[in-house]
Order: C-alpha cells, then sequence, then structure tokens
C-alpha cells in the first residue's frame, strides 16, 4: 500500500479566522504542504500582518457574521480561484463567561452566532465552490472539547458548539453523493492569543498542571493544524461526519487526573477553580 504524501499542490484553501491563534497555525501548514491559501480576517491588522508574511496568500478583511460581507468572500474567492478544495470555518468564541441565568439575550445571540450561526453561513456561501472542487474537496470546522462535556458558566457556548457536531454529522450524509468530506476538530484548552494559558489557568494552579491532562500538556495551535492537513488528505478519504478529539486524553479521562505524586484519582483535588468565573 502506497501511503499519499502531505502534498497540496493546487488546492484551494480558505481559513476563517486566519490571522492568528489555530486559524493563523492552519493556514501556515496549507501554505507550507504546497497549496494556495486564503483567509478571512475582521482585523484589518492581521490582514496586513499576514499579507506581509505570506505575499503569495491572499488575506481578505470579513466579518464572518455579517452575511453581506460573507456573500462578498464568496465572490472574491470565485474570481480568486474559481474553486475551493479545502474550507476550516476556524472562527469561535465563548464572548461572556457568565452563569446562564446571568445572561442577557443579546448576549446569547452573540455566542450562538460567533460558534455557530456562522458556521452554518460561511459554509451555505462557500458550498458552490466547494461543488466546483469536488469530488474530493472537504469541509473542516474548529469546534472545541466543550461540544461533549459539560461547562459551568459557558452554557451557551457549549451548546453552539454541540450544534457543530450535529451540522457535521447530518450534512455528511447530504454531501456525501457529491464526494465533499465535512468532519470537526475538538481541541482541549489550547494556548493562543484569544485564549491564553494565563487566563485559563492561574498563575496559583501552574504547580500540577503536567498532571490535568493524560499527555502532560495544553495544546497548540499547531496541534490542530496537523489534525486538519490529516482530514483535508488523501489519507482521510473514506472520513466524514465526525469530530477529531485534539486533547491530549482529556476527554478520555472522562475526570481523572494524576496527583501531584503521580497517583491517578477520580477524587477532587480542589486548590481554586481554572477560570475565574465571575460570581
Amino acid at each position: 500500500m502506497t501511503i499519499p504524501a502531505m502534498d497540496f499542490s493546487g488546492k484551494n484553501v480558505l481559513v476563517t479566522g486566519g490571522g492568528s491563534g489555530i486559524g493563523l497555525a492552519c493556514a501556515r501548514a496549507f501554505l507550507e504542504a504546497g497549496a494556495k491559501v486564503a483567509i478571512a480576517e475582521v482585523e484589518e491588522k492581521l490582514c496586513a500582518d499576514f499579507t506581509a508574511a505570506h505575499p503569495d496568500a491572499l488575506a481578505i478583511r470579513c466579518d464572518v457574521t455579517k452575511g453581506a460581507e460573507v456573500k462578498a468572500l464568496a465572490a472574491q474567492l470565485r474570481e480568486w480561484s474559481g474553486k475551493l478544495d479545502i474550507l476550516v470555518n476556524n472562527v469561535g468564541h465563548f464572548l461572556h463567561t457568565k452563569p446562564f441565568e446571568a445572561l442577557e439575550e443579546d448576549e446569547i445571540d452573540a455566542i450562538m452566532e460567533i460558534n455557530f450561526g456562522q458556521v452554518v453561513r460561511v459554509t451555505r456561501a462557500m458550498l458552490p465552490l466547494l461543488r466546483e472542487a469536488a469530488p474530493g474537496s472537504s469541509i473542516i470546522t474548529i469546534s472545541s472539547i466543550e461540544a461533549f462535556r459539560g461547562i459551568p458558566n459557558c452554557s451557551i457556548y457549549g451548546a453552539g458548539k454541540a450544534a457543530i457536531t450535529g451540522l457535521t454529522q447530518s450534512l455528511a450524509l447530504e454531501l456525501a453523493p457529491a464526494g465533499i468530506r465535512i468532519n470537526a476538530i475538538a481541541p482541549e484548552t489550547t494556548d493562543t492569543p484569544q485564549v491564553p494559558i494565563d487566563f485559563m489557568i492561574p498563575h496559583k494552579n501552574r504547580a500540577n498542571m503536567d498532571k490535568w491532562i493524560p499527555l502532560g500538556r495544553f495544546g497548540r495551535p499547531e496541534d490542530c493544524a496537523g489534525a486538519a492537513l490529516y482530514l483535508a488528505s488523501p489519507l482521510a478519504s473514506w472520513v466524514t461526519g465526525t469530530t477529531l478529539h485534539v486533547d491530549g486524553g482529556a476527554l478520555a479521562a472522562a475526570g481523572w487526573m494524576q496527583t501531584p505524586e503521580g497517583q491517578w484519582t477520580v477524587v477532587p483535588m480542589i486548590t481554586g477553580n481554572g477560570i475565574e468565573f465571575p460570581g
């Protein structure tokens, strides 16, 4: 059996939120693998920084929560390439860490929009371009481990990420006859400018941080980028409708962690919380 190489020469890729964090790592990984890459980014400075670092790539300022801007993005991509082989839906944010009852209606709408609504909008807008590249085109959405476990004070965020799972499974069936695959990536806490480890894990809790994740560390953007390359490649040609957990074994642990002495336990070791939620 010959294993296909990770060569994306001749492939066109769009990464939303591709100017920093996981999105930037994905964009760079596809560029290094020979792809023609475009990013959609809401911040002008991040677009400029990306263009300066990668002059052969395309950076488009776009707010993916705005329908008119997404339609304009699709039109620009059609003019740029005529087709789209790979879509990476990377944009997302929990926005507010508040108890469910403390959330205002507009806050709930904002959380659902940034984590699920825009995924639907961008995917719908890009489908004609993905069909032009089919069979063999691929959609990858960056989700979260919180789609598969509870998280206090982020209930709407968790619901939005769980909705991605449902969309991924159902849309995989609709798109399979066209040869378009759709999958998701669910990372555990990953050190990015948007959610730095310094925010997620206060210094007072750092001493035993290597014991909380079975593989001994939290995530790096490159971990998700590697997963995206796999899911978009011929190696995953029979993979669709699934979520790849990039979490160091955290979900499998299901509450198990190591004590400072290295023993496994499910008995809570409470020395202060992680994210310092208000209230």
